[in-house]
């Protein structure tokens, strides 16, 4: 677990460098293809630059979570549109990319942030520690579950994995909400997604824990931890970590539940769909698991052959010899 956590955690946020991380240039004609290409050509591959038309344009792809920033020319006052939102890190980045820029043509930079974060988690990682911590309470019930709840016949396992995602599910509500102040709005969005996120790993955890027994802890924690909440995207954009976690990214349910949080709060649900099937799809996975697991132990128990008397204790057989002529005298008499 520590060689694991260390690889993990260190590989992927140690060294955030931006790769192909889209931005835009805003302007039309020759002036913003050239100024653009340049840019381009300058990154050497750290940065996708594309051209956009308008302002609006620009704001609409920032809404839309298509460009990281947009840099709108402007001899005398270049302005830098980003949405911190969607990653504050990402918006960092492009500032220090288009700073630079704007000095060359000795012009400060203002910089819009057209989608912002809630005064409650300036720093944009809130959703990211909420992960942590519906995580933390999934996976750590698993032992639990498969350990003290393995006497229980699998339904009784799934029951209380339904109960049990259903109070960390509300506990995560609560921290975002009335605790902390991430969610000041879509609550009840909030509590569903964190239960299809918990249930999925309940789920998962209980139908490894027949398969793996002892070594359930350790599946977990790479499946949730070191793989999880290194390509979550709460901390680092997958355009700031190398291409192994940004894959992982696109399909991980870590991922589906931070940026379908994103989508919920910040950006009018826009993606939310994508990122709920894919909470759906790993749920899926944990009850096709689980229903794996039952079968196996329901197999096991048919070849099991029936314990063996233990034998019994000579003392304990002659005292109930004794007894029984002493209760057949006196029925006698």
């Amino acid at each position: 677990m520590c060689l694991g956590m260390g690889l993990a955690y260190m590989g992927a946020f140690v060294q955030p460098e931006p790769h192909h991380l889209p931005v835009a240039v805003v302007g039309e004609g020759p002036r913003a293809m050239v100024f653009a290409q340049t840019v381009e050509d300058e990154a050497g591959g750290a940065l996708d630059v594309r051209t956009l038309g308008d302002r609006a344009e620009a704001v609409d792809a920032l809404r839309h979570r298509r460009i990281t920033g947009a840099y709108v020319l402007n001899d005398t006052a270049p302005e830098l549109l980003v949405a911190t939102a969607a990653s504050d890190t990402g918006a960092t980045v492009a500032e220090k990319v288009f700073t630079p820029v704007a000095a060359r043509q000795g012009a400060p930079l203002e910089v819009t942030d057209v989608v912002p974060t809630v005064a409650d988690d300036p720093a944009g990682q809130g959703l990211f520690f909420l992960l942590v911590a519906v995580s933390i309470g999934s996976y750590a019930s698993v032992a639990v579950l498969g350990g003290a709840g393995a006497a229980l016949r699998m339904r009784g396992r799934a029951l209380l994995v339904v109960g049990v995602s259903g109070a960390v599910s509300a506990i995560g509500a609560l921290l975002a909400g009335p605790v902390f102040h991430l969610a000041h709005h879509g609550l009840t969005g909030v509590w569903g997604l964190s239960w299809l996120y918990s249930a999925g790993i309940l789920f998962t955890g209980v139908g490894l824990h027949t398969f793996l027994k002892r070594w359930t802890t350790l599946a977990m924690m790479v499946l949730f931890v070191m793989l999880n909440f290194t390509s979550s995207g709460g901390l680092f954009r997958p355009e700031l970590q190398d291409g192994f976690f940004g894959a992982l990214h696109a399909f991980w349910n870590g991922a589906g539940y931070v940026e379908g949080l994103r989508s919920l709060l910040y950006f009018g649900h826009d993606g939310l769909s994508h990122q709920v099937w894919t909470l759906v799809l790993w749920l899926v996975l944990g009850l096709l698991l689980t229903a794996a697991a039952a079968l196996v132990e329901h197999r096991r128990a048919a070849v099991q052959p029936p314990s063996a008397p233990h034998p019994a204790d000579p003392r304990r057989v002659k005292k109930e010899e004794e007894t029984e002529e002493e209760m057949e005298e006196a029925v006698g008499v």
